[in-house]
């Protein structure tokens, strides 16, 4: 954290998923924010996530959520798709940061604002931390309301990832509105290019 200047984390959830909209969050934490058991959102539980989801909303000077869709991701990669999503949800902070952190090591400029790239920021920065833990739960709530819509593919475990069960449903029933088409859905192509965001 820069002392003093108004610094946001931003993370994504969804990059690898084979189904779903990408989603990223901008979180601006106070500086003497402290929590023991905030760190990167994919080492906590369920349980951890949903409670800290609440205390850092109550508590963070702003904080917003973006989101790109199945469709979108299709038209521009999920490289362009993740950066836009965090690019929409700054643009919803209710204070405007004067620098960005974010997880990974790829990003593009949002409105000239000076930022700073770090591979495993989400378990070096509280902002970007929280970010994490933002993106991946609403990211979570979103494809539980889908499962009920479609309970073949398990999405409520996997919520749209390359598991075993949901390449067999793919291959069974289909591809829903949903599945990012671009991708190897059924794990029976050649491996597609794939970027690193330091995960």
């Amino acid at each position: 954290m820069i002392e003093g200047i108004a610094e946001a984390g931003c993370d994504e959830a969804g990059r690898g998923c084979l189904a779903g909209d990408v989603y990223a969050a901008a979180v601006i934490l106070p500086p003497d924010f402290r929590n023991e058991l905030l760190n990167d959102s994919k080492k906590l539980t369920e349980s951890k996530r949903y409670q800290l989801r609440s205390i850092i909303e109550s508590e963070a000077i702003a904080w917003a959520v973006g989101i790109v869709t199945a469709k979108e991701i299709d038209r521009i990669n999920i490289l362009r798709a993740s950066i836009l999503a965090m690019h929409r949800a700054v643009e919803q902070l209710k204070v405007e940061p004067e620098h960005l952190i974010i997880d990974g090591n790829k990003f593009t400029p949002y409105r000239n604002i000076p930022f700073k790239t770090v591979v495993k920021g989400d378990a070096t920065y509280m902002s970007i931390a929280a970010a994490s833990i933002l993106a991946k739960t609403y990211r979570d709530d979103y494809m539980l309301a889908l499962a009920r819509e479609y309970p073949q593919y398990d999405w409520a475990s996997n919520k749209g990832y390359p598991t075993a069960k949901h390449r067999a449903a793919i291959r069974e029933y289909g591809v829903t509105p949903h599945h990012r088409l671009s991708y190897n859905l059924t794990g029976e192509e050649p491996r597609q290019l794939e970027f690193d965001f330091g995960e």
